[in-house]
C-alpha cells in the first residue's frame, strides 16, 4: 500500500534527500582514473555520517557497502572494491542514500571517468533525460503506467533499451516501499498517483539489448550482452502541480 506523508514527514525527506544529493556531488568531484571503487564508497560514508545520517544502504538485505557502484557493463547493485581501480574511458554508476530521523532519500548518477566515447555520453544524457520526461506524469492523477511508458517511449526513440527487471519504487520510512514503478507501461494503466507520495525514479538504460543477469556474487547486475548501462535516479514529492525533485543540489 502507497504512503502519504504529512508535512513533518516531507521536511524529514527533503533533508534526507539533500544530504543524499550532496553526498553525489562528492562522488563527482574525487570520481578520476586511478581511485578504487572502496575508496569512493568511503569518501561518500564519511560525508553522510558527517551530516548526521546514516547511510541507507549500508546492511540493508545484507549489502556490505554504503553505495552501490557499478561500472560499465554493470547496472545496478556494484560492489565496491579495493581491486575495481576506475580507468580512463569508464562510466561509472554510483547509487546512494541517506537516512536521516527515519526517512531516507535515494539517488543515482552516472559519471563519465576522465574522457570517455560519444556514444557513451549519448547515452548517459539520454538516461538522464528519460527521467525528465517521465516527471511530466509525476503529479497527483497520473498513473504509473504514464510514467513507465514516458521514460521506455525516449529510451527507445534513441536506440537504446530499458531494463525491465528492476524498478522505481515508493520510498520513505521504509528505502523502498510500494508502489513500485517500472520503467515500461502503458499510458493510462496502473496505480494512481496522490500528492504526498514520494517516490524514486530510476531509469536503467542499456546500450544493447534489455537482458541483463546476476553475478555470482549476488547482488552486481551486468549487461548480458556486456555492452555499456547507465542509471539516473531522483527521490520526488509528488504534488497537484508540479513535481517537487528533492535530490537535486548545485
Amino acid at each position: 500500500m502507497y504512503v502519504i506523508k504529512n508535512s513533518e514527514q516531507l521536511s524529514l525527506m527533503g533533508k534526507a534527500s539533500r544530504i543524499t544529493a550532496e553526498a553525489l556531488l562528492v562522488a563527482k568531484e574525487i570520481i578520476r582514473p586511478g581511485i578504487s571503487t572502496a575508496e569512493i564508497d568511503r569518501r561518500l560514508k564519511r560525508f553522510i555520517e558527517k551530516c548526521g545520517a546514516t547511510p541507507s544502504f549500508l546492511g540493508y538485505n545484507g549489502f556490505p557497502a554504503s553505495a552501490c557502484i557499478s561500472v560499465n557493463d554493470e547496472v545496478i547493485h556494484g560492489i565496491p572494491s579495493e581491486r575495481r581501480i576506475l580507468s580512463e574511458g569508464d562510466i561509472v554508476k554510483v547509487d546512494v542514500g541517506a537516512r536521516y530521523r527515519g526517512y531516507n532519500g535515494d539517488s543515482a548518477r552516472t559519471f563519465p571517468v576522465g574522457k570517455v566515447s560519444d556514444e557513451a555520453l549519448r547515452l548517459i544524457s539520454v538516461t538522464e533525460k528519460s527521467f525528465y520526461e517521465a516527471a511530466k506524469f509525476l503529479r497527483a492523477g497520473c498513473r504509473i503506467g504514464d510514467v513507465g511508458h514516458a521514460v521506455e517511449d525516449f529510451v527507445i526513440s534513441n536506440g537504446f533499451s530499458v531494463v525491465k527487471e528492476y524498478t522505481g519504487h515508493g520510498v520513505g520510512a521504509d528505502l523502498h516501499e510500494d508502489p513500485m514503478i517500472p520503467n515500461h507501461g502503458t499510458s493510462g494503466k496502473g496505480t494512481r498517483l496522490y500528492a504526498d507520495m514520494t517516490v524514486a525514479i530510476e531509469p536503467m538504460v542499456n546500450q544493447g539489448n534489455e537482458a541483463v543477469r546476476v553475478k555470482p556474487d549476488g547482488w552486481t547486475v551486468v549487461t548480458l550482452d556486456g555492452k555499456l548501462s547507465a542509471h539516473y535516479e531522483n527521490t520526488v514529492a509528488i504534488t497537484n502541480g508540479e513535481p517537487i525533485i528533492l535530490t537535486l543540489a548545485e
